[in-house]
């Protein structure tokens, strides 16, 4: 009957491993897997290599790094008639509140790039009118169009030719840009000192249509909704979190190289202190599980004779104010039954499942004694970090090109009413020559945007989405890498008998070659299907955002149900596949018959598995916030000068918590750069530990290669060897 079951559960979840006597860790003769996949993934670099390359021969940043005038030129280029005009200034910025710019993300008015912003209130009647003074002409052309020199010419011929701005306003420049000078005082909106001001056509206008219309080019040229006044206190804010890292940055390197020690230093630690700190943690939990049941009876039997204690929850219904509860023997008596509950299980818990938790806790000792016998894969990451860096990187620059890579796109600005002509694209080389000119008085041929009619304009967005989705691919891909390489490592260490005399040299060396060389189309195929789910995750969110103005209760609830499955989707495939390349890098066979062998593995010891995850998850958390934790509260007392004698190298900042928030998440992404390795070393060691459960017996001939602390736990024994 026995037999009969075991075979049953086998049948189901896979055969074990049968015994190999030449089997010594990491085969080293191996060939490559998924070649095919590995052709697809060399083919899709060398494509998006390209893509790169057309984009950067054809894209041009300055277009996001300069303003634009209305001629298409940029502001403050070198080599240009514009190199000392850095500013761009708008004509008429009260058109810039027209619903116009909201349809077509370009102000309806000529803009013009100027070398500083104007810094008084002044309009072309008054310059005509003090035509005769030099001073104040010169002061008012600088504004003009190049070339214009006729101060004579009428108002309404002006403006019908967009020669001069009718007005002046004092403003100051923001991203190049130059933006009424709002200040507020006692509430009151103002620009310098005042709260209207003459349009330069002989109307008065209030400050509040400056700020409506600075409001509606910020959100085009800055992507904001909430107006110039808190992107220009933003910026303010900004600068002085500029100048707090300036003063600081030497200070935050030091505690984030404090934190990569006590980082070390907590995982040589571990050896010694994994088992203190999970059973003082368990111990914890039931004292304050405990605590809470003592309460909740002592608040029960305090309310025992108060006058309404005994009503139930269903009599008072449903309220706002939960303290309304706490007034109930009702509520209390809950508490004290969910918490026994609780307290239960986690003792049953630790009755029936005491030796898998002793198992998981001698596995994390054992992995911080690997990491001490190769102590070159915590240095690993690094190379991660880089190739990540590398992609994002390439990712980033591709994407600004290939979204600069339009030409200027010039249209007719004039009166939709009266103009047919108004929003088609036009030359400016040509346009005064047109029909156009005359029969739309005051049309412009004004620069729009950046676009193109070509092949590779039309289908930009799809080329968008394909750097996307190969930048996932490549990100996983690295990270894919690592992991294996990792495992490589360690399962060396596991495997070697007599350690540290039978561990390989080099082992992370060794690995990473034969990840490289054998085995690139299998971490590509692995890759390829995270990154497929990741993409359609990206999609979701995407269609999420723009579905939330919308009243389609139906939709909304398909599609939260839709992120959600594709969430544990995810989780799913990143289990598997961190198990798979484990078992390549052990076996050195292909992904999906590595991937089921793993998944069999893990489903034949399913509760081994439950119990070293959350231990191994708990201790490596705990690690991570004591590393953050102690070195944050060592930069608060140190940036909030409260540690004698090296108080006063602290630097004077306006903000302490913007090193101290750097400190703290720089930490805690160091802390997780280290214990990263001690994870995947732990999972390697734990499926080594399985193998060597299921193909070994202790024999002569099968002897365990697990340490004596886990065969004392699982009551096993290596046979001594017999000497003739």
């Amino acid at each position: 009957m026995g037999s009969s079951g075991e075979e049953n559960y086998y049948g189901k979840h896979g055969e074990p491993r049968k015994f190999d006597p030449k089997f010594r860790g990491p085969i080293g003769n191996r060939h490559c897997t998924d070649v095919l996949c590995c052709v697809i993934f060399v083919v899709v670099i060398l494509g998006y290599i390209a893509l790169g390359i057309v984009a950067w021969t054809r894209g041009d940043p300055r277009k996001i790094i300069y303003a634009t005038d209305s001629y298409g030129q940029f502001c403050g280029q070198k080599g240009t008639p514009n190199e000392n005009k850095t500013f761009l200034m708008y004509f008429n910025i009260l058109r810039c509140a027209s619903p116009v710019v909201l349809i077509n993300l370009q102000c309806p008015t000529t803009q013009l790039c100027v070398s500083k912003c104007p810094d008084s209130f002044t309009t072309y009647l008054d310059m005509q009118a003090n035509r005769h003074n030099a001073s104040y002409w010169d002061y008012y052309r600088q504004f003009c169009k190049p070339g214009f020199t006729n101060n004579r010419k009428s108002l309404p011929e002006v403006l019908r030719d967009e020669d001069c701005p009718s007005m002046l306003i004092p403003s100051r420049p923001f991203l190049h840009r130059c933006f009424p000078d709002f200040s507020t005082r006692n509430g009151v909106l103002m620009v310098a000192n005042k709260t209207t001001f003459k349009d330069g056509i002989g109307q008065m206008r209030n400050v509040t249509d400056l700020r409506e219309a600075a409001n509606h080019v910020t959100a085009i040229q800055h992507g904001t909704k909430s107006g110039i006044n808190s992107v220009l206190d933003a910026r303010s804010i900004g600068m002085k979190i500029f100048e707090d890292y300036a003063s600081s940055w030497y200070w935050i390197l030091i505690a984030l190289f404090i934190a990569m020690v006590v980082s070390l230093l907590f995982l040589i630690l571990l050896r010694f202190t994994a088992g203190v700190f999970f059973w003082i943690f368990i111990v914890g939990v039931i004292g304050v599980v405990g605590y809470g049941i003592w309460h909740c009876f002592w608040e029960y039997y305090s309310l025992k004779g108060v006058p309404g204690a005994d009503l139930t929850i269903y009599d008072i219904g449903l309220q706002t104010d939960f303290r309304v509860y706490l007034q109930l023997q009702q509520t209390w008596l809950a508490f004290m039954i969910i918490l026994c509950i609780v307290e239960v299980v986690i003792i049953l818990m630790l009755i029936f499942l005491r030796n898998r938790i002793r198992i998981a806790i001698a596995l994390l000792k054992e992995g911080s004694r690997a990491i001490g016998y190769i102590m070159s894969a915590l240095f690993y990451p690094i190379l991660t970090f880089v190739l990540i860096a590398i992609c994002i990187s390439y990712w980033a620059v591709t994407a600004v090109f290939m979204a600069t890579s339009g030409e200027a796109v010039y249209r007719v600005m004039a009166n939709k009413t009266l103009c047919k002509y108004a929003d088609i694209t036009c030359a400016p080389e040509t346009f005064n020559t047109t029909n156009v000119t005359k029969l739309c008085p005051g049309a412009q041929c004004t620069f729009a945007f950046y676009g193109g009619e070509d092949f590779y304009h039309q289908y930009i967005l799809i080329f968008q989405l394909c750097n996307i989705f190969v930048f996932l691919w490549l990100v996983n891909f690295s990270i894919a890498l690592g992991q294996c390489t990792l495992a490589g490592a360690f399962a060396s260490y596991y495997w070697a008998f007599k350690k540290p005399a039978d561990i390989p040299a080099c082992p992370v060396f060794s690995s990473f070659g034969r990840a490289i060389r054998y085995h690139t189309g299998s971490l590509a195929f692995g890759s390829l299907i995270l990154a497929l789910v990741q993409f359609i995750r990206i999609v979701l969110e995407y269609l999420d955002h723009k579905l939330k103005a919308a009243q389609n209760s139906c939709a909304k609830f398909l599609l939260c149900c839709l992120k959600c499955c594709f969430w544990c989707l995810e989780k799913f495939i990143k289990f598997i596949n961190r198990n798979a390349y484990i078992m390549i890098a052990i076996y050195g066979k292909n992904f999906c018959t590595s991937a089921r062998d793993a998944f069999f593995l893990l489903m034949r010891n399913i509760v081994r598995v439950a119990v070293l995850d959350k231990v191994t998850d708990f201790l490596l958390f705990l690690g991570k916030i004591l590393v953050a934790g102690s070195v944050g509260v060592l930069a608060f007392f140190f940036f909030t000068r409260k540690i004698p004698g090296i108080s006063s190298e602290a630097p004077n900042l306006n903000y302490y918590w913007v090193p101290l928030l750097t400190v703290i998440f720089g930490s805690y992404l160091i802390a997780h750069g280290f214990f990263s390795v001690y994870a995947m070393c732990v999972d390697t060691l734990f499926l080594c530990f399985l193998e060597d459960l299921e193909r070994n017996d202790g024999s002569t001939e099968k002897p365990y290669y697990m340490n004596k602390s886990l065969r004392k736990i699982l009551n096993v024994q290596n046979k001594p060897t017999t000497t003739q």
